[in-house]
């Protein structure tokens, strides 16, 4: 049994919470809003998140970071990406150097370009920083319904601990030396998820869908690989996998998101009435700027900014699409 911290109650670092503690490990979850660490003292459940999900009665919860952190031989990162950067400078004068950190949210930080865990150890120094990623909702997590993940970490040996952890009969967990490719296929791909529900909100059908994953991942990977991130990386669970499951289903955030901009909504009123954090929008700017750095062309990715942020309407975005010059599909084959 370890000592484990969840830094972020949401629906996924609740999601995690429930299921390292099935594992047996003794567990203390962290949120900066009282009310909602109330409800769950109280409760022992996330009524507004994860609703129908009776959580393990071990599982401890606090709103005092130094009291979640210390003494935690894991530390779990699960707040939104965009609170990553001010919640690892709060936390990390209680870190020691015998912890490691895993972090499981998804995204870019816009203003210096740097993954979640590259912002992680900017702040934290001298701590072991991990990623955990994958095709994996909350919804489905949280009812015990098989996932399978992949963890990244510099040292095997911290891949392995982590891997022991988290892993049981409903829960697989790989492990990879990659944590560029896995943080940069878990970021761009809510990107290309709005896409393909602005997609669904326009009323298109499963052919443009496939149609979004397919060049969507070639987009990622395209990126991906200019940045040193391994295409086998982009080919598996936390490329095209997690592609997959966030373009189809409707516990993704970003695909309900899309939906609604498709049906006419601005990105803010389609974040407000999904009232989850929509990653991809926050990614989605930071992705073009290293397109420009890295000189990479990424079309789907480029007009879901123009949607975004631009005012271009959805239909527009489509034709400029299917009217860019003729391509060979892929250029190193030879006729």
């Amino acid at each position: 049994m370890e000592k484990i911290a969840v830094i972020g109650a949401g629906s996924w670092g609740i999601a995690l919470a429930q299921l390292l503690a099935g594992n047996g490990h003794q567990v203390t979850v962290w949120s900066i809003i009282e009310d909602e660490i109330n409800m769950l003292k109280e409760k022992h459940e996330h009524v507004d998140k994860l609703p129908g999900v009776k959580l393990d009665e071990s599982i401890e919860y606090t709103t005092d970071l130094k009291e979640a952190v210390t003494g935690k031989k894991l530390i779990v990162l699960a707040v939104p990406s965009p609170f990553t950067r001010s919640t690892s400078a709060s936390m990390k004068e209680y870190i020691s150097d015998d912890q490691i950190i895993v972090n499981v949210a998804k995204g870019i930080e816009e203003s210096t370009l740097m993954t979640l865990s590259q912002v992680i150890e900017d702040e934290i120094k001298n701590v072991p920083v991990c990623v955990l990623s994958g095709p994996s909702h909350a919804e489905e997590v949280g009812r015990g319904l098989p996932t399978t993940v992949v963890v990244g970490a510099k040292k095997k040996e911290d891949a392995q601990f982590i891997q022991n952890l988290f892993m049981n009969e409903v829960f697989r967990v790989y492990i990879s030396p990659d944590i560029l490719g896995i943080e940069l296929g878990a970021a761009l791909k809510n990107v290309v998820a709005l896409a393909a529900g602005i997609a669904d909100g326009l009323g298109f059908g499963d052919n443009t869908k496939a149609a979004l994953i397919t060049r969507g991942i070639t987009e990622i990977a395209r990126l991906g690989m200019a940045m040193g991130g391994k295409f086998e990386t982009f080919c598996g669970l936390t490329g095209i996998g997690d592609l997959i499951v966030t373009c189809a289903s409707m516990h993704s955030r970003n695909r309900r998101a899309g939906i609604l901009i498709g049906q006419g909504k601005t990105y803010e009123e389609a974040m407000a009435e999904v009232k989850m954090v929509v990653e991809g929008v926050y990614s989605a700017k930071a992705a073009i700027k290293l397109a420009e750095k890295y000189n990479v062309k990424l079309p789907i990715i480029e007009e879901v900014n123009h949607i975004l942020f631009e005012g271009q309407p959805a239909k527009e975005a489509l034709v400029n699409l299917m009217l860019r010059d003729k391509k060979v599909e892929h250029p190193d084959l030879e006729w």
